[in-house]
């Protein structure tokens, strides 16, 4: 068949397994969280909340990721990969989500960014699961078809918008939070029961059995020397840093900015996630795989850092209008939605690719963990600093998250690491 020609296609059908399993469940993020992102911050505002405290919030949001974080090597390593997917998966959304549904004021948003922190440990924990048997030479393709899972995820979208058309924000949302708990559970199950644990698993687990909590945590120490000592591991880190920050910034204010600046209806707020995500998918089947064919990943790192600059440089500079969003504003919001959904997912596949292709393979849970832990503290900031700069100017966000592109693409072009470094990559 022709499709199966397509090498995404083709991976997908041929995928057996643990890759198999996350990657196939994957979809169901869609009938859970995609449908009530869109409208959290928005949600926020609607509640009383200002934007110094949702900026206040994503920064203690990442601050608890940085502690699950630290301590997800470790409960990976003792718990195994699939058990620690199945019970931090439900620390980590369920009971958020449940608290997001009955929240009433500030305090309920701040007790669930603590708890939703758990997300590091299982995001490990499923990294793990899912690539620890899989062939390296597949990790690329692995990772664009996670981006793409979540990407169809958006085309639930609308279900959403009608909802909030007929029942109003708050009650709406309200909703699909509640709905989000049930389908997550669902996933978790099935993803459980469907997986099981990896070899290396099998081993760390073996290993870390007999040994105290406070061994494992000085172990880290041995853990701190492989990572410093990698080119390759810290060129990861600062990309994936760099990347989580952006993504940080516009999953808390892009909804703001066009609903509180551009003055886009709430109805229509699902729909900018929908086409973003429709458009990436589009890019992960056709030009994407042409920019990652070769051996070193530079010249698609570049592109992805590029574009995305772009990107954010068209939302800072559409003009506001007095009343109502205009054609011109909706034109420019499609434009910098087609150069988004290149840049942001070419990055985000990109970025995972690069940790998982650079890490250490015998200490990958606590190299990934430790990973981890740095991404979140150098990204934590951001969430703060993009909140007081929108209290002032609800595109000053996007300026930075500009600055931290360029630093980005600064960075590819002096300090590149092949992720190959026994190939010769073509030109």
């Amino acid at each position: 068949m022709n499709r199966t020609r397509n090498p995404l296609w083709r991976t997908l059908v041929e995928l057996r397994g643990n890759p198999r399993a996350c990657v196939w469940t994957e979809p169901l993020w869609g009938l859970s969280m995609a449908l009530v992102l869109p409208y959290a911050s928005v949600f926020m505002l609607a509640l009383g909340l200002h934007d110094a405290q949702i900026g206040f919030l994503a920064t203690v949001a990442m601050l608890s990721q940085v502690v699950f974080g630290l301590a997800g090597g470790i409960i990976t390593d003792r718990l195994g990969r699939r058990a620690t997917t199945a019970w931090f998966d439900v620390i980590a959304w369920v009971i958020p989500c449940l608290l997001w549904a009955f929240a009433e004021n500030f305090w309920f948003f701040l007790a669930a960014s603590l708890v939703n922190g758990a997300l590091q440990v299982t995001q490990n924990s499923w990294d793990c699961l899912m690539v620890e048997d899989a062939e390296r030479g597949q990790l690329t393709r692995i990772y664009s078809l996670v981006k793409v899972a979540a990407d169809c995820s958006a085309l639930f979208a609308p279900l959403a918008a009608v909802l909030v058309a007929q029942l109003g924000l708050e009650p709406a949302v309200r909703i699909l939070y509640v709905n989000a708990a049930v389908v997550m559970t669902a996933k978790i199950v099935w993803l459980y029961l469907w997986s099981r644990e990896t070899r290396q698993g099998a081993v760390r687990m073996a290993a870390t059995r007999r040994q105290s909590v406070w061994r494992l945590l000085a172990g880290y120490r041995g853990v701190l020397g492989l990572l410093l000592r990698s080119r390759g591991s810290l060129l990861a880190l600062a990309v994936a840093a760099l990347v989580a920050s952006v993504t940080l910034v516009n999953g808390t204010f892009w909804q703001v900015v066009a609903s509180q600046h551009l003055h886009v209806p709430d109805a229509l707020l699902p729909f900018f996630p929908m086409v973003r995500s429709v458009l990436s998918v589009v890019f992960f089947f056709t030009l994407i795989p042409l920019l990652t064919t070769a051996v070193d990943l530079r010249r698609a790192t570049v592109w992805g850092f590029g574009v995305h600059l772009a990107g954010q440089l068209v939302l800072v500079t559409i003009p506001a209008s007095d009343g109502a969003a205009t054609p011109s504003t909706y034109a420019f919001l499609g434009l910098c939605l087609l150069l988004d959904s290149f840049g942001a997912g070419m990055l985000f596949m990109l970025s995972e690719s690069l940790v998982a292709l650079h890490v250490d393979q015998a200490e990958r849970s606590r190299v990934m963990a430790l990973q981890r832990t740095c991404i979140m503290l150098a990204a934590a900031p951001f969430g703060w600093i993009s909140g007081w700069l929108s209290g002032i100017d609800r595109t000053y966000p996007f300026m930075l998250t500009s600055a931290l592109l360029i630093i980005g693409l600064v960075l590819v072009l002096v300090r590149w690491v092949p992720t190959h470094p026994d190939a010769e990559a073509p030109a």
